[in-house]
């Protein structure tokens, strides 16, 4: 079989190297208007069919064209990932195409039409059929207008120069018999055909042209200076423009790198010799760069940061300034080397891309930073030695951030379109897994195959257009192994990988064994014997083995150990090693670690945290947190965290133990079960304890990429509450309810849907509602948020409010709301707003409703974050009639949820500015939770 897969490559390689076929052909004229962001092209296509196909139509890409307006792919993806600026962004700042005429070389116009679905691509109707191997010229005038760089990085600039990709119009790839249409999503895979360019571009004299395509003959007039650039086989190049140029070169034998990445701390003579150092690696490993040239900006590497080191504050410097200018300049020429050089699918075909590049990227940091970590120089810090993220080798990281997404439930296949990943994975979890996997593959193949394949498959795409299929026919040609498995479950699956130990016994001189594939993914994997800490032997288990028992030479082992060096992406290593010797195999120490750290298979992590919380009758409450929740997520979570609470002078906190399930295969992705107490006073002189177990079955679309999420919650909670001399009523203070929820949200920035119903049964009332929210965010930029809220009671046996519907402000008495004094009926504390129940921010004369009750709630802005609102709603008691309610005022929106302010102006009570202590009535939203105020930020991600 691999004499066959050797002989189909070598015949490929020499009908490719035999036929360098006939390119595609753009010659353009460029004139840029810096002052108003524009580009004047004429241009001209000839365009070869080559494919078998006689073609009536053609596709050109015109991706600029995707800025144009708010409801483009492009607009709905920023939408999507919760980044406003295109939404809220002035008119000039965007892009387009305009003033496109198509005419053919007959000087008839040809008909064409772009959709306003799909308006960055453009369908030219030919008047003839093109036949294979034949060629048309097109010609065509139009006008770009550049975008802003403050969306893609990409656009016009701020100091008045230009960094352009996708600005010019160019024939789409073609395969299969179709052209293929993609969109621009922003995220670099325009599907451009293979064609070779020449360009007059003039620009304004005292500026500064920057391209990896190669210079002509210049010319200067008294305004302009005109450069002549030619490129071939090219789908894509860089062209910056600036003010000041800010660019260097640098030329070893074979490519001259032009960059202007930031690092001011490193003179030339130290980025030349970085810069040397990575060339060459790169050749040595993948092939030669097929252009005389490349860019590298500083621009390409802020759209795709190195994950990890963007996120650290400029004050924190763990690694050496050489070192991150390395590692940044690295991943950027890597990314564009392989997006010059590869003729892949890359919207279909990414993984390729990545993978080679993060694979790459890990078999430098072997070769020159054996010794590096994943927190650089943090690790020789003596208070931080015991942490397990500084003790992590620097390549180790790669796999803690996929598996961020796989104990999640939110990983998805490699061999996924682009556009179907979620937006951790298409730039973070996937990348890493891509390149972990081709690692992997190189670990249990050995012998350099998938190094030569790489080399291989490289040097094909010098030649052809190349796809997948290609790169599996390589990596088979080069082993003796079967490897199917690695396509269809690594590549094509979302299948986790999860060996463990079943038996073991130990002579002095053998070890025996089983282990057991607990996800029946068929996976090779390794097993390691070590003895303090050193390899003494390792074997692979093939996939038919894994299952079977074994029999090794002991060679004074004291510990026998799976995945031992994580070659294989594992879902969890804990269950990976048994001890040899002692009485207890698996006995884990425990680890108290002080604030957070990664997961360590090889201890049992209680993580300990200082808090501090606050409400009005408990004071102050300092106290400590332990708990086991490590940054991955686990099957098993313990929360305890006692306090002593400074105003009551006693012990009070909260504790929660959560089991998590997943299912891989279902839209119901996730089920938590948990039992949760809290002890804290209500009312200064009275205490509550609440106990809480609880069910929550998560619901998501089939699309990761659908906002869409559902949550069915059932749970009893149980009260118990002191009595208190400070509030008189009639409540109980011992009760239980019964509580089943229903919610269905879908959000983002242009549209936000939440619907949700709940039933409450207890002993003495019962109870059924529904909210509906929406938001919506309008062309114009003006928001409106309405809000509905409909409650009954399906009996009710109480003698107070304490169970009522609430207008204004609920009592609460499933303690769900974090009320800083929730029995305060004056003063500053009982101006706490939290939107529930009624929903008003006005407090009426008739705040509660003991048999149904109905609201409205509306609010539209007016400027920026200041909005108005105003409140309707019908509310009945038993013995009264119906009563309709209503108020107004002035919001300020600052951070939605977060950060709010009411003032109200108009209700049922009157004019509420003319009365008297106003300051009295404005009601406020605050949020001190740390947890919550995460959710701003990690909603783009997910």
């Amino acid at each position: 079989m691999k004499s066959i897969y050797k002989i189909a490559f070598y015949f490929l390689v020499f009908l490719a190297s035999g036929k360098q076929f006939a390119q595609h052909h753009s010659q353009l004229s460029v004139e840029v208007n810096l002052e108003h962001k524009t580009l004047n092209i004429q241009q001209e296509i000839t365009f070869f069919n080559q494919s078998n196909d006689s073609l009536t139509a053609i596709i050109l890409n015109n991706w600029n064209n995707a800025y144009s307006d708010k409801n483009t792919p492009l607009g709905r993806r920023f939408s999507d990932e919760f980044y406003r600026g295109f939404h809220l962004a002035k008119e000039e700042e965007r892009g387009s195409t305009k003033n496109l005429t198509i005419i053919a070389p007959n000087k008839l116009f040809l008909n064409w039409k772009r959709t306003k679905k799909n308006p960055d691509y453009i369908e030219v109707e030919l008047r003839e059929k093109l036949a294979p191997k034949q060629k048309i010229t097109l010609y065509l005038t139009y006008t770009v207008k550049v975008p802003s760089d403050k969306f893609t990085k990409y656009g016009y600039t701020d100091a008045g120069g230009m960094n352009l990709k996708d600005w010019f119009i160019t024939p789409a790839r073609y395969e299969n018999n179709a052209f293929l249409t993609y969109s621009n999503n922003n995220l670099d895979d325009a599907a451009n055909a293979v064609s070779d360019f020449d360009i007059d571009i003039k620009i304004p004299r005292n500026t500064a042209l920057t391209t990896d395509l190669n210079h002509g003959p210049q010319s200067q007039s008294k305004s302009f200076s005109t450069y002549q650039l030619t490129g071939k086989n090219r789908t894509d190049f860089s062209l910056f423009i600036e003010p000041k140029l800010s660019f260097y070169s640098y030329k070893n034998s074979s490519t001259e790198v032009l960059t202007n990445m930031k690092n001011n701390k490193l003179d030339d003579i130290q980025k030349a010799i970085v810069v040397d150092r990575i060339v060459n690696f790169a050749t040595d490993l993948i092939g030669k760069y097929p252009h005389e040239k490349i860019v590298v900006s500083q621009a390409d590497y802020e759209r795709n940061p190195f994950y990890g080191l963007n996120q650290l504050p400029s004050f924190i410097s763990p690694f050496s300034d050489e070192f991150m200018y390395e590692i940044k300049f690295l991943k950027t020429y890597l990314n564009i080397y392989l997006k010059n050089s590869l003729r892949l699918d890359p919207r279909k075909d990414n993984w390729i891309y990545d993978g080679i590049q993060v694979y790459a990227m890990m078999k430098y940091i072997e070769e020159h930073h054996p010794e590096s970590k994943m927190l650089g120089s943090a690790s020789n810090i003596g208070l931080l030695k015991s942490y397990n993220l500084t003790n992590l080798d620097f390549n180790e990281q790669y796999s803690y951030f996929y598996m961020l997404m796989a104990r999640k439930n939110l990983d998805q296949p490699l061999g996924s379109s682009k556009t179907a990943l979620i937006k951790f994975n298409e730039q973070i979890a996937s990348k890493y897994r891509a390149g972990l996997s081709i690692r992997f593959l190189d670990q249990y193949l050995q012998n350099n195959a998938v190094t030569t394949s790489i080399r291989q498959f490289y040097a094909l795409n010098m030649a052809q257009q190349t796809s997948r299929t290609d790169f599996e026919t390589l990596l088979k040609s080069n082993t003796t192994k079967d490897i199917n498995w690695f396509f269809t479950t690594i590549i094509d699956s979302r299948d986790i990988i999860d060996y463990k130990f079943t038996d073991v016994t130990r002579t002095k001189d053998s070890i025996t064994f089983s282990v057991k594939n607990k996800t029946g993914a068929p996976i090779p994997i390794p097993v390691y014997g070590t003895k303090k800490g050193a390899v003494v032997f390792k074997q692979w288990l093939d996939i038919e083995e894994c299952d079977s028992t074994f029999t090794l030479a002991r060679k004074n082992a004291d510990k026998i150990v799976l995945n031992y060096k994580n070659e294989v992406p594992e879902y969890n290593l804990r269950n990976n090693w048994k001890k040899l010797d002692g009485f207890f195999p698996n006995n884990r120490p425990v680890k108290f670690v002080f604030m957070k750290d990664l997961e360590d298979p090889y201890y049992n992590q209680v993580l300990y945290v200082p808090t501090l919380t606050y409400n009005f009758y408990d004071g102050l409450s300092p106290g400590i947190r332990l708990h086991n929740k490590t940054i991955l997520d686990k099957p098993f979570i313990f929360d305890i965290n006692p306090a002593y609470s400074t105003k009551s002078s006693n012990l009070s906190g909260s504790a929660v133990f959560v089991v998590n399930e997943n299912y891989r295969n279902s839209n119901l992705f996730n089920v938590r079960y948990s039992v949760s107490g809290s002890y804290f006073h209500y009312a200064p002189d009275a205490s509550y304890m609440r106990i809480n177990p609880m069910v929550q079955l998560r619901i998501r679309e089939s699309n990761f990429r659908d906002n869409r999420k559902q949550l069915i919650l059932m749970r009893q909670v149980v009260v118990n509450r002191e009595k208190s001399e400070f509030i008189i009523d009639n409540s109980a203070e011992n009760y239980s309810v019964f509580n089943l929820k229903y919610v269905n949200t879908r959000t983002e920035v242009i549209n936000h849907f939440n619907f949700n119903s709940e039933v409450q049964i207890s002993g003495k009332f019962g109870k059924i509602a529904t909210e509906m929210e929406f938001r919506k965010l309008f062309e114009n930029n003006r928001q409106i948020n309405l809000r509905f809220y409909a409650g009954s009671f399906l009996y009710n046996k109480t003698a107070s409010d304490y169970f009522s519907f609430a207008l204004d402000r609920p009592t609460d008495y499933m303690f769900d709301y974090n009320y800083y004094g929730r029995s305060e009926s004056t003063g500053f504390f009982s101006q706490q707003y939290i939107q529930a129940e009624g929903g008003f921010k006005s407090k009426l004369n008739t705040p509660f409703a003991n048999q149904w009750m109905t609201t409205l709630n509306a609010s539209f802005n007016i400027w920026n974050w200041l909005e108005v609102y105003g409140d309707i709603g019908l509310l009945k008691n038993k013995q009264q009639n119906e009563k309709f309610v209503y108020d107004s005022g002035v919001r300020l929106n600052l951070v939605t949820d977060y950060f709010e302010l009411y003032f109200p102006v108009y209700s049922n009570n009157g004019w509420k500015i003319a009365q008297k202590n106003y300051n009295e009535k404005i009601r406020f939203v605050v949020t001190f939770s740390p947890k919550t105020l995460i959710n701003l930020f990690t909603r783009k991600w997910l």
